[in-house]
């Protein structure tokens, strides 16, 4: 049974598909205007994994995963850039991609823009002007009348009252209410548009998820998520505008990961701690390092970014990939670890637990390999591949993990990155053998502390053979 913390309720539920068998499940994407950010991709990781465990627990999924390719934003980025703006979107959209691939987020089932779904939000409009939720101002724009929906601030928990009185003095004329959005905005000059019953213009930000989320995935369905950042204003009006328009329930369960702090501070352009994927990968030894680092901590909290807790990160998948080498591949048995692992999941996708749960066996499995149980050890080492690759993690093959460098500022001949390159060490590892072959010890012990200086690790096994992994 899995149960979610239904950000509409506070409280944990029980995953009840509305069909059975069959889930529905929407989040708010990315606003295509620059590259992706470490908060963007805890989002996109967050809900890769929800994906894939909801898929592996056996449910048919229809995952839906907007991009918002208008808005503000990106018609003042696209002007500043000179770009026309459908170019100047493909772009970063383009990006996005390249990063989810690299990150192996798994691309969802449909991936709607808001400009291929106008029709959709100009008769989503048009129908709550009909039931009197909404108005056209005296500027050209489509408002939403917030005070004629009862149920406003039941997922963010906000008063009218309360919100009222903290708006600003200075609210734009056109409104009957400071709390009033935009759902539909007339055109400015040079802004792109598009003709409906209210003259030429283009939708607010809100109407779009409400439009393509009801067109794609109907008027009810079981999952909506994003960052934390979203639930007020943005889902709140969702909810508002999705129900008023169709007259039913929109979303049984709502989820709404964490913020991203960077060294204790909330990430910002401003405070300069400010860090998009493009410049973290580098750092890495492998990408790996930020989907572990992502996952140990559970969505709903705040994460903290720090070198230092990608080290922890690089540490602790290293200890499970070291464990899985040279073991022989055969098919996974489900033991008690498979459903310790299920447990921790089924309650609220705890990958800090799950993880938890992949270190335990990681250390059963060094303990039987130690102990010469062979068929033992590749039952549990096949068990931990499957349980990594259900949150995307352990799709290196073992021997080559240990073989990635992480890069540094170069300090020795042949280095890559900082570090020396494999057909370097290789070579050094030849000589090693060859020194121990003619019994001259002292050569031997050279190469192998001139190794560990530079952060190489030689295991000696039986029959003469020698294996390594950077440290």
């Amino acid at each position: 049974m899995i149960r979610i913390h239904n950000s509409l309720t506070g409280e944990k539920e029980e995953l009840k598909p509305i069909n059975p068998g069959k889930l529905r499940m929407y989040v708010c994407g990315l606003t295509v205007y620059d590259f992706v950010h470490i908060g963007h991709a805890r989002m996109l990781l967050v809900f890769d994994v929800v994906s894939r465990y909801l898929r592996h627990r056996g449910y048919q999924l229809t995952f839906v995963r907007n991009i918002t390719d208008i808005d503000d934003k990106i018609i003042q980025r696209a002007a500043a850039d000179h770009a026309p703006i459908g170019e100047f979107t493909e772009r970063f959209i383009t990006a996005m991609r390249e990063d989810c691939a690299t990150l192996a987020i798994l691309p969802p089932d449909e991936e709607p823009r808001a400009t291929q779904f106008v029709p959709q939000i100009i008769a989503m409009v048009g129908a709550l002007i009909e039931r009197e939720y909404a108005y056209a101002a005296a500027n050209g724009d489509v408002m939403y009348a917030v005070a004629r929906f009862a149920d406003y601030g039941k997922l963010s928990g906000k008063r009218l009252g309360d919100l009222r009185s903290g708006a600003r003095v200075a609210v734009d004329e056109a409104k009957r209410d400071p709390l009033d959005f935009v759902l539909w905005k007339h055109s400015k000059p040079g802004e792109p548009s598009w003709e409906s019953p209210w003259g030429p213009g283009r939708p607010g930000w809100h109407i779009e998820c409400s439009a393509m989320s009801t067109a794609l995935l109907g008027t009810h369905f079981d999952l909506h998520g994003g960052g934390m950042d979203l639930k007020f204003p943005h889902h709140e009006n969702e909810i508002a505008q999705s129900c008023a328009a169709t007259g039913d329930r929109f979303v049984n369960v709502w989820m709404h990961n964490g913020f991203v702090n960077v060294d204790q501070e909330k990430m910002s352009k401003s405070l300069g701690n400010f860090f998009t994927v493009r410049e973290v990968l580098p750092s890495l030894r492998h990408p790996e390092v930020l989907r572990y680092f992502v996952l140990s901590s559970h969505y709903r909290g705040p994460i903290n970014y720090s070198l230092d807790q990608l080290d922890q990160a690089d540490a602790a998948l290293s200890r499970i990939y070291t464990a899985l080498r040279e073991l022989p591949e055969v098919p996974a048995e489900p033991s008690e670890y498979t459903v310790r692992f299920q447990e921790s999941m089924d309650d609220d996708f705890n990958t800090a637990e799950a993880l938890a749960v992949l270190q335990t066996l990681t250390r059963e499995l060094n303990t039987t390999k130690d102990a010469g149980r062979n068929q033992r050890a590749a039952l549990l080492g096949a068990e931990l591949r499957s349980l990594g690759a259900v949150l995307g993690l352990l799709g290196v093959a073992p021997a080559q993990w240990g073989h990635l460098a992480r890069p540094a500022p170069a300090t020795h001949t042949g280095a890559v990155g900082g570090q020396l390159a494999d057909a370097e060490i290789e070579a050094r590892i030849e000589s090693r053998i060859a020194a121990r072959q003619a019994k001259n010890w002292a050569e031997s012990d050279r190469i192998r502390d001139e190794l560990v200086a530079v952060g190489v690790i030689l295991e000696d096994k039986p029959g003469g053979k020698t294996v390594w992994r950077r440290a």
